[in-house]
């Protein structure tokens, strides 16, 4: 992972479990000005959670935004 996306994943992992869960990515987006709906944002969760745990990773996350992809 890149040490920008290395960042990016822990400023959105405000637990710091290592990984970004439904409520951290809904509070990031509504801090960006950009609120999701619960529905919104478990969808956009589960569309970058290649493992299926219900949360994203680091490889995860480095991998979607390596692909181009935004949220939201």
């Amino acid at each position: 992972m890149t040490d920008d996306y290395a960042t990016t994943f822990r400023i959105v992992d405000v637990d710091g479990d290592g990984l970004i869960s439904v409520v951290e990515l809904s509070r990031l987006m509504e801090v960006l000005g950009q609120p999701l709906s619960p529905e919104a944002a478990a969808a956009a969760v589960a569309s970058i959670d290649r493992d299926g745990d219900g949360l994203i990773s680091q490889e995860e996350f480095a991998g979607y935004l390596a692909r181009g992809r935004t949220i939201g």
